[in-house]
């Protein structure tokens, strides 16, 4: 990984993620067919959503297409994978595993909830997860990746609370204190699970740790 002067949750706060976060409105795993809009402010900044509340959004994409085959092969995106692995210092095998469980490799991927791109981000929480353009597969990963590594801090490296927390949001898993009792959220950890044990097995240096991951007790 490339070391930081700051931890990755301790630059959140200071962005004030923490806020965003809290509502647990970062990712959503269950892509679907959905009409997305976009404008682009004065900044040059391009804000997404798929509820549109004023003029400004015009018709973007609508995405993804029913019986669309997924576009590609999952192996397409290894070496940004690779780089967001040494960047943030998460296992590679686990990134790959939450593009599958989240969008299945489909960069253009929606979701019934506007959730966009390989690791399906909040049209919200786009510009503090520095993603400008979500369908972009590099940008989509960092963002992702970045959020990912913050979770395993903000759970002391506990694997399934931090998938837990990427799936529902860190503050149902601070309310709970523990796993949600949601059968999307349980499903969802096990899901990932079982495609991180593949990665570690099939993808080349996919089992390698950075860092030193734990487990709580399974969903």
């Amino acid at each position: 990984m490339i070391p930081c002067q700051r931890s990755a949750w301790a630059e959140m706060k200071r962005r004030g993620w923490h806020l965003a976060l809290a509502a647990g409105i970062i990712v959503s795993s269950s892509p679907a067919a959905a009409d997305i809009y976009r404008f682009i402010d004065r900044n040059g900044v391009m804000h997404f959503t798929n509820a549109p509340t004023s003029g400004k959004y015009k018709f973007y994409l609508r995405e993804p297409r029913p019986n669309r085959p997924t576009p590609g092969s999952p192996d397409r995106y290894d070496v940004i994978i690779a780089d967001a692995a040494r960047r943030h210092g998460v296992p590679t095998a686990l990134i790959k595993a939450v593009i599958k469980a989240e969008s299945d490799f489909d960069p253009q991927a929606v979701s019934r909830r506007g959730a966009l791109g390989l690791m399906q981000i909040m049209p919200a929480n786009l510009e503090i997860l520095e993603v400008a353009d979500p369908f972009n597969p590099q940008e989509n990963i960092m963002g992702g990746v970045r959020y990912l590594r913050a979770m395993l801090e903000r759970f002391d490296q506990d694997l399934q609370l931090a998938l837990a927390a990427y799936n529902a949001g860190p503050g149902v898993v601070e309310q709970y204190r523990t796993i949600p009792p949601f059968p999307e959220t349980r499903h969802y950890i096990q899901k990932v699970l079982r495609f991180y044990r593949l990665f570690q097995k099939t993808w080349p240096a996919g089992g390698q740790k950075v860092g030193s991951l734990r487990s709580s007790k399974p969903a």
